[in-house]
């Protein structure tokens, strides 16, 4: 009885074991940062060239409000850490694809879309070189999708809902929400626009893509809403005096 007793841990503790390496083993996935070198070169640059007129804006935005206002640093910078955090994270879905929160709707509620176009770009070159999540010849495409298409719809959901008189925390939760979901359709656009199916051309590829990415993407993105919500009740508690200034700032 002790040898079959230890067998089994054995055998328990080996399949841990190989569960824990499945899941981080690197593999190619059609993920939200779209991987190193799977965008023909035309679309790269295109990308490259559609993002950076954000990024070069939001770095001015960035400059002229830290020049009036230095103690927005911290906050500035609790913003782009949440971001890096939740982006990282890579979850392995039943589609066979990962998937991941972004991390943005927090920032672009708080600081505008422009703003996060810069944090978002930062992150994610760091995780392309840092982590290899994501790639540098598709950081422009990766940008647009999550540092800009992303705060853009999460700070207009976040304002609309404001002047709608929704309660602050479901301002926060449905700006959350709304600029993860939209990340993950632009980058399923992206995909459809490089890769259109023979059958069907870009919409059918599209459709392909988004309904991969819904499977999985739908309860991460109620979930980073909550979580979005927390952090930021905890910001209200703990930097009220940099709360007020920004939204007495006209961004």
């Amino acid at each position: 009885m002790a040898k079959k007793g230890c067998l089994w841990k054995r055998t328990a503790g080996c399949a841990a074991l190989l569960a824990v390496v499945i899941v981080l083993l690197p593999r190619p996935v059609m993920a939200m940062h779209i991987m190193e070198g799977f965008l023909p070169l035309k679309w790269s640059v295109f990308w490259t060239a559609a993002s950076l007129p954000f990024v070069v804006l939001g770095a001015v935005s960035i400059s002229r409000r830290l020049a009036q206002n230095p103690e927005l640093k911290l906050l500035l910078g609790a913003a782009g850490a949440f971001t890096f955090v939740l982006s990282a994270l890579k979850i392995p879905s039943v589609t066979g694809s990962s998937s991941h929160p972004t991390g943005v709707g927090l920032g672009a509620a708080l600081f505008g879309p422009l703003t996060m176009s810069v944090l978002g770009a930062i992150v994610l070159f760091f995780q392309a070189v840092l982590l290899a999540h994501g790639g540098l010849t598709t950081l422009g495409a990766n940008t647009f999708s999550m540092a800009v298409a992303g705060p853009f719809m999460a700070y207009g959901t976040y304002r609309l809902a404001v002047k709608l008189r929704a309660s602050r925390g479901a301002a926060v939760f449905l700006a959350a929400f709304a600029g993860d979901l939209i990340t993950y359709v632009v980058t399923s656009l992206q995909l459809a626009l490089a890769f259109p199916s023979q059958q069907g051309g870009v919409m059918a590829s599209a459709l392909k893509f988004l309904g991969i990415f819904a499977v999985t993407q739908l309860p991460l993105a109620v979930s980073e809403g909550l979580l979005t919500v927390v952090v930021f009740n905890f910001l209200v508690s703990y930097s009220g005096q940099e709360l007020l200034i920004l939204e007495k700032d006209n961004f």
